[in-house]
């Protein structure tokens, strides 16, 4: 059975996400590369928290009656509903929300994170949560 996508599942899931995050940086700390983090995030969220994810997959972008040949590729999608953009910057731009709205836009998920880890604490200063259209026309439980 099937079950029904709420808000509560997915801010229960959001938690999870962070919760993964705030893992890895308590082993890392601030200072590595993306990828080492991405590569990190990936393994504690699928193998040690049992989510599924899937990682820089290509987003089809439609344009009027095409679909463009877009270069675009998200960081981590988790359990189809919620976009991940793993950073590891001296602060977040407004690039990288808009960058993060659009990739929740074209994949038509309620919600999005960005994790910052090169700061000292994920959760304070670490963590940007995004919702949607989609999140909105969400049934509360």
């Amino acid at each position: 059975m099937e079950q029904l996508i709420t808000k509560k599942l997915v801010n229960d899931l959001s938690y999870r996400i962070i919760g993964a995050a705030i893992e890895v940086h308590k082993v890392f700390g601030p200072g590595l590369l993306e990828s080492n983090y991405e590569e990190a995030f990936l393994h504690e969220c699928g193998k040690i928290r049992g989510m599924d994810t899937k990682t820089q997959q290509p987003i089809l972008v439609a344009y009027k009656d095409i679909v463009l040949q877009a270069q675009m590729r998200y960081d981590v999608l988790v359990e189809d509903l919620i976009v991940v953009e793993n950073k590891s910057v001296k602060e977040i731009l407004p690039i990288h929300i808009a960058t993060l709205l659009s990739y929740m836009k074209h994949l038509k998920v309620p919600k999005g994170i960005i994790i910052n880890y090169n700061v000292t604490n994920i959760w304070k200063d670490g963590q940007q949560t995004f919702v949607n259209e989609y999140f909105a026309e969400l049934p509360d439980e």
